[in-house]
């Protein structure tokens, strides 16, 4: 699927890697100029050297989106190559695991941090980039959230961080100002996801009957979800063909939180 507009430009938060790096390729590939930024150099630098081999006019920025400053420098950066952008997917995030699973034994902080990365950076982005997509009369701006910000989970700073970024996205897709300036708002909600290197393939390394058992009574088709299966979602709703869908929160889960 072609994005129609091949000027389109595209950012990314947390989008080296997994879900949000399988964002980032499918929006190269499909003709969108795309930004990513991440805290880790490495793999800005391995995702510029990646996307250099796509196409051209690409941006990778270091900046933590703990760090205000950094918030701040990456969306200056990005503005003053591009003159704003079109889409706006807000993927980085996490904290599932940060933490104990009870909330006496888990500081304040934790708390802070998993809200802050998941929400704040969400919002300070949208309405930093949403007047730009305004005058441009066109706009996508889609969250990563989870399925466990509708379902109870064993972690609640988790949990309420995700159904913020959900009510986020639904509250702007309301305003009839955005909307009739063709922008929408809307989440793709993940269930688990196995992506190399993290919490779910060192779970299969160390004890694959435990992975294979959480799949089997969890998981109704029977495998876990791939980060390019979301990534395919989220291409959908940055392109024309998603017009209607305002405010939705999609899930990709195989089934599982319909069943939790």
């Amino acid at each position: 699927m072609r994005i129609d507009a091949s000027e389109n430009s595209a950012y990314i938060t947390g989008g080296t890697h997994g879900i949000g790096w399988e964002i980032a390729k499918k929006l190269a590939l499909s003709g969108c100029r795309v930004a990513v930024s991440s805290s880790n150099k490495r793999r800005v630098e391995e995702a510029q050297h990646a996307l250099d081999g796509i196409s051209e006019d690409n941006l990778c920025l270091v900046g933590d989106v703990l760090n205000d400053a950094d918030l701040n420098s990456v969306a200056s950066q990005i503005v003053e190559e591009w003159g704003g952008i079109d889409i706006l997917v807000n993927n980085v995030g996490g904290g599932g695991r940060w933490g104990n699973e009870c909330i006496l034994k888990t500081d304040a902080e934790v708390w802070s941090q998993v809200y802050n990365k998941n929400l704040n950076s969400a919002l300070f982005y949208t309405k930093f980039f949403l007047p730009y997509m305004m005058k441009n009369k066109w706009g996508r701006v889609i969250t990563i959230t989870s399925i466990f910000g509708t379902q109870i989970g064993s972690r609640p700073w988790f949990n309420i961080a995700k159904a913020a970024q959900t009510v986020l996205m639904k509250n702007l897709s309301c305003n009839k100002e955005y909307s009739s300036s063709n922008i929408t708002f809307n989440s793709v909600a993940p269930g688990p996801i196995y992506i190399e290197g993290t919490g779910w393939h060192k779970i299969k390394e160390e004890d694959p009957e435990r992975f294979e058992s959480y799949v089997r009574n969890n998981i109704p088709r029977g495998k876990m979800g791939t980060a390019q299966e979301v990534a395919n979602v989220v291409l959908f709703l940055c392109s024309e063909y998603s017009a209607l869908v305002n405010g939705a929160s999609i899930s990709c889960d195989g089934g599982q939180g319909v069943c939790l």
